[in-house]
């Protein structure tokens, strides 16, 4: 072994006498920028730095492909040295030179890494309801002709201060708005990749809507911030289907969410575009129907409030009349749609209640399959033990970051929930389930977590996206 080790290390001294030289020609660049790939692969990130700057003088003017490669291989040598400066500098040589040759892959994949390492894949959107306030702080990928994100931060804040003081409640330093604006300002995040939109339901105190609007402008710095509050039920349903189901299952999936006062989803359908050969035209076809968690209890309560007892007694013959008449009808529109797409992916409170009390341990998933069964069992929990339900046993779960997610999901949900809303939201969920394999044939709920931010999520997906491909249309490159 001693031997072998001796007549390597002898070995090598010639190639690393003429590694220590610049190229002398293409052909020895070549070698070099090569040699320098492997390198970065074993972690010498100096080594190939500097095989890749004597490459350089060789290929700069001589070969502008090679040229090109040098200095993507540069630009990624920097990236992995966590010098972002340095690492978009090159990366942008290496892209004028791929456009140059009209190698538009190269040039656009390069674009992208430009992107990463200059922080632009990174966007924040801000969710506003009568409730709360929501933040997602996302990071953002481009693929099968569209961004998809990948949530890096969730922030959840009670926002009735907002609505209800709004002269003092910017200059709390708990307010809501302040809160995301903090979180935003550590990511670096600039305005123009803000996003802030009102839900529909803020429709529904106008008042408050245009005194909170008011208050946005003149008291926050949000130059360049993209404000919407013009977004209706409807369109909440297709920026929710678009924020919460990634584009390449839409073909097979549809989008279902239980809110406050509405339940909302729908889905897309892709047609031949009669405008454009080889291209296609999506559209979405929508679900709304008036009906949520907090008027499922008024309408069980429609006369006067009702005791625990009497109310599981009322609510499930409410909630059966209340499904026959809204649910079906609306389905049966829809069937010949909906009969192609096997999985409903579910968002909403209740859903994410189901999941937290039930299957804890799963809290790190995504998506998490839901049965009719097991909205059965979490029924009658509900309806016989309410008491036990609400103090689930996390020490069970073995994985301690699924256990740290299961204990914020079981708060946020003990806080937007109360028992009456539960066994409502409940019983309104297995309703649809059962409304959409009776109408519908045979289907596959998938629970989708982080969802309750899916239609803010939608907008900003829709909007970078439509950006991108305005740019690309014009022959530039998406550099925001």
């Amino acid at each position: 072994m001693k031997r072998f080790l001796f007549g390597f290390i002898w070995l090598f001294v010639p190639v690393a006498a003429t590694l220590a030289q610049d190229a002398r020609n293409v052909p020895q660049a070549i070698q070099y920028i090569k040699l320098a790939g492997t390198l970065r692969e074993l972690d010498k990130l100096s080594e190939a730095i500097d095989l890749l700057e004597r490459a350089l003088p060789a290929v700069r003017t001589n070969d502008v492909y090679w040229g090109a490669v040098a200095y993507e291989q540069l630009g990624l040598a920097y990236k992995d040295q966590k010098n972002p400066e340095k690492a978009a500098y090159y990366l942008e040589v290496a892209r004028s030179r791929y456009a140059k040759l009209n190698f538009v892959a190269s040039a656009w994949a390069v674009n992208e890494l430009i992107r990463d390492v200059s922080g632009k894949n990174f966007y924040a959107g801000i969710q506003i309801s009568p409730s709360e306030v929501k933040l997602g702080i996302y990071k953002t990928r481009y693929e099968t002709d569209f961004y998809e994100k990948e949530i890096k931060l969730k922030v959840d804040v009670p926002s009735s201060p907002l609505l209800t003081d709004a002269s003092t409640s910017f200059r709390n330093r708990q307010d809501a708005l302040k809160v995301c604006f903090d979180t935003i300002r550590k990511y670096n995040i600039p305005n123009e990749r803000v996003f802030i939109a009102f839900s529909s339901e803020m429709n529904q105190i106008p008042d408050s809507k245009k005194r909170l609007y008011d208050r946005l402008i003149d008291a926050l710095p949000i130059g360049g911030l993209r404000i919407d509050t013009s977004i209706t039920v409807n369109r909440e349903a297709e920026l929710f289907t678009t924020g919460a189901i990634p584009r390449k299952v839409w073909p097979t999936t549809s989008a279902l969410a239980i809110n406050d006062n509405y339940t909302v989803g729908g889905y897309f359908d892709s047609q031949p575009d009669p405008k454009s050969t080889g291209s296609a035209q999506k559209t979405f076809y929508g679900l709304s129907i008036p009906v949520g968690t907090n008027g499922l209890v008024s309408q069980i309560e429609s006369r006067k409030t009702l005791t625990m007892d009497a109310f599981r007694r009322e609510a499930p013959r409410v909630i059966a009349a209340i499904a026959d008449s809204t649910v079906r009808p609306r389905l049966s529109r829809q069937q010949a749609g909906l009969q192609g797409r096997q999985t409903v992916g579910v968002g909403g409170d209740i859903a994410l209640a189901v999941v937290t009390y039930l299957y804890p341990d799963k809290a790190d998933l995504t998506a998490v399959p839901l049965s009719v069964e097991d909205i059965q069992r979490f029924k009658k929990l509900v309806m016989s033990d309410y008491g036990a339900i609400n103090q689930p046993d996390l020490q069970a779960v073995k994985d301690p970051v699924a256990r740290e997610r299961a204990g914020r999901d079981l708060a946020n949900v003990q806080s937007m929930l109360t028992e009456k809303q539960l066994i409502a939201g409940t019983l309104w969920l297995e309703a649809l389930m059962q409304a959409y394999t009776a109408t519908t044939g045979p289907k596959r709920f998938v629970f989708v977590r982080n969802a309750d931010i899916g239609w803010v999520t939608g907008k900003f997906l829709e909007t970078i996206s439509g950006e991108y491909e305005q740019t690309i249309a014009k022959g530039d490159y998406y550099t925001r």
